[in-house]
Order: structure tokens, then C-alpha cells, then sequence
């Protein structure tokens, strides 16, 4: 078989592992692993497989596309779907089990009406807009929202079984919207046990609450990006968190030459040799997730150390200045990784382009090969 020019690792053992460490920070609650955008880039059906193999109980999904993809695939776990719009294949969801996410009372009502005609009844998480500005209903709306998710239920079409909400700067434990949020998402659901319903699940915490306020916690938690192993924390990288990064993306040198001083590279010459040198050509560029913002700026471990990439970042390509080390065709090239041989980390990328780790990692391309090690979930 030839050498991939462009290909992604994942380790499942390690998503295996990160999902173990959540399962275990989240004491009596459990845990939605959320596998939302292909998993983070890691792969949709593997990596749900692997966290399930590491504790999850739950799964989280942004798509009803997403949780019928799961369930094509076989995997039974609960999931709970939640970026819904108009129209939605609402049966479709049903028939597979899918638990839905209600924000506002026209989904409600097409869910209601899904419920009557498949004669399937509808398990539905309540969503309150707590605080972060997004989905969910707002404060002022609640109480009509749950009164009218109380008739449906006692209609018998609709079980209510969760009640959520979001957070918005659980990245910085000690800010204050965490506590304000907190005490929004108390009072709503005050105003849920009014109305007499009975939610089997309270969820509120992502990644970083997980991970730092235990008082977020509730019946479930709602971990993603720490699921493969990047840390949702400003200050504390992965080692310390007992997470292990899952995903390394790789290319092969496709190209060395040597060049002049003075040698202008790729579009409009923005690297420029400053001696004889040797270039080293990566077939990885825009198209294939690399941010143009890494024109200058990008690390990547090639020949042997960690090197920048060498003037812009294109489509279809980038270049590398090898200087007088030794490269062939066909070399390893590693943009990031766990950082274990001193490889950059997705965070590294992140710090150098402008963004955060998730981007990063979602954005990685379907040109790019995916191989999957490991056995856990298979």
C-alpha cells in the first residue's frame, strides 16, 4: 500500500482514556460525550464507539443528521440531538430514538405533532437560555415553555426527561458569569418543579465546568473537546488534566530542492532565503483545513526539529525551509500531534494563527486519510 501523502492518526485507546478520566472527575453524574462535527474532526462512529468503551452513558450530537448516522451505525447509546430547525426529519428521529432538545414552542409543536403521527412518544430536553445569549429559551419565556411541555406530557406524547443549559466562560473557572448562570439555571429549574414535571436529568457542564466545578455537575455532564484529549482550560495543558491529545496530522514530503539566497517562496515572496538552502514541499493547504494564517507563522516538525512554514500557505501546498538538513521525498512531515517527540500540539497552532484548538481540529480536510489505532470501541 503507498504512503499517504496527507493523513490524520486518531487514537481511539486515547479517547478511550480521556472519556475514563471525565467519567471519574464527574463523581455520581454521567457523562454525554459530545460528538458533534464529525467528533471534533476525529471521526464521527469511531470515536462515538470510543467513548462509549470509556464510560460515556450519553452522547451528544448538534444534528439530527448526526444522531441517525449513530444509529445507522449500530450504536445504542442515548443521544440527545439539539441544533434543530423547521421542518426537521422529525420521525425519523423518533423511530431511532433520538432524544430532542426543545429551545422554543414551534419545536415543541412539531415535535408534538411527529409524536401523534408515529405514535412514538417524544423524550425532550428542555433548554433555558441561562445566560450565554443562544439557543434556549429566555427567562421571561420560560414558564410558558414549560407549562406547554407539561400539557403535552400529560397528553402523553412527549416524555420530558432533561433540563439544559449552556455555559459561557467555563473556561475561566472563577469568572463570574459561571455563578450567575448557575443560579438562572436553579431558578428554572424551580420553575419546572412548579409546574410538576419530573426531568431524570439536570445537565449544565461542559468541558472546563467538568473539570473545575463540580458544582455544574448535576445528573450528567457534557464534555467535548476534552473527550480527545485538548484542554478547555487557558492555563493548563492536557498532562496536567490527565487527558492525552488523540489526533496527529501528518504529510509526506512530495518535493526537495535546493535554492539560492535570495530565492523568493510561493505567492508573492513573502519568505524570501536568506542563503543557500534547501525547501521542502508538504501537499497540505487551505483546502485540506491548514489556516491560511499560518502563511509565516505555522510549526511543524520536519527533518528532525521543529521548523515555520516558509512564506504562503496555499490551496493544495505549503513549503518549508529544510536549511542543510537532510530530507528526501517521501519524509514525514508532522504539523501536530500529543507533543510526545517534540512535535507541536493543536494548541501550538491555535497560539500561532489566532484561534483555539477546536477550530483547528474540525477544520481538517475529507482530502486528509483517516487512520484509526487502537481497539478500543471496535
Amino acid at each position: 500500500m503507498p504512503a499517504h501523502l496527507r493523513e490524520l492518526v486518531v487514537e481511539l485507546d486515547a479517547i478511550a482514556g480521556n472519556t475514563g478520566v471525565l467519567v471519574e472527575r464527574s463523581g455520581a453524574a454521567g457523562v454525554m460525550a459530545v460528538v458533534k462535527a464529525d467528533a471534533y474532526g476525529h471521526g464521527l462512529v469511531p470515536s462515538a464507539r470510543a467513548a462509549v468503551a470509556g464510560g460515556a452513558s450519553w452522547l451528544g450530537v448538534a444534528l439530527l443528521d448526526e444522531a441517525l448516522t449513530l444509529r445507522e451505525a449500530g450504536i445504542t447509546t442515548r443521544v440527545l440531538a439539539w441544533l434543530l430547525g423547521p421542518g426537521e426529519l422529525w420521525a425519523d428521529g423518533l423511530r431511532a430514538d433520538v432524544d430532542l432538545s426543545v429551545s422554543t414552542d414551534w419545536v415543541l409543536d412539531e415535535i408534538v405533532r411527529a409524536a401523534r403521527e408515529t405514535d412514538v412518544v417524544a423524550r425532550v430536553h428542555l433548554k433555558v437560555d441561562s445566560g450565554l445569549g443562544r439557543s434556549g429559551a429566555p427567562m421571561a419565556e420560560w414558564p410558558a415553555l414549560v407549562d406547554a411541555a407539561r400539557r403535552a406530557e400529560q397528553d402523553g406524547v412527549i416524555q420530558v426527561v432533561g433540563v439544559w443549559s449552556h455555559l459561557a466562560y467555563a473556561d475561566a473557572p472563577g469568572h463570574p458569569t459561571i455563578d450567575r448562570q448557575l443560579s438562572a439555571f436553579h431558578d428554572a429549574l424551580a420553575e419546572v418543579k412548579r409546574a410538576g414535571l419530573e426531568p431524570e436529568f439536570r445537565h449544565l457542564a461542559n468541558s472546563a465546568a467538568t473539570l473545575t466545578r463540580p458544582d455544574t455537575h448535576f445528573d450528567l455532564t457534557r464534555p467535548g473537546l476534552s473527550v480527545y484529549g485538548l484542554s478547555p482550560l487557558r492555563d493548563a495543558p492536557p498532562s496536567e488534566l490527565g487527558l492525552r491529545p488523540a489526533m496527529t496530522l501528518q504529510g509526506r514530503l512530495t518535493l526537495v530542492k535546493r535554492v539560492p539566497g535570495g530565492h523568493g517562496v510561493s505567492y508573492m515572496h513573502r519568505y524570501v532565503t536568506n542563503r543557500e538552502t534547501t525547501l521542502g514541499l508538504v501537499p497540505l493547504g487551505y483546502a485540506d483545513g491548514i489556516p491560511r494564517d499560518a502563511t509565516n507563522v505555522g510549526p511543524v516538525m520536519a527533518a528532525g526539529r521543529r521548523r515555520t512554514i516558509a512564506g504562503v500557505v496555499c490551496m493544495d501546498q505549503f513549503v518549508l525551509d529544510l536549511g542543510d538538513d537532510a530530507a528526501a521525498a517521501g519524509d514525514v512531515v508532522t504539523l501536530f500531534g500529543p507533543g510526545d517527540a517534540g512535535e507541536p500540539t493543536a494548541q501550538d497552532w491555535a497560539d500561532a494563527t489566532g484561534t483555539i484548538s477546536y477550530e483547528i481540529v474540525t477544520r481538517v480536510g475529507p482530502r486528509v486519510v483517516r487512520t484509526y489505532l487502537g481497539d478500543a470501541g471496535r
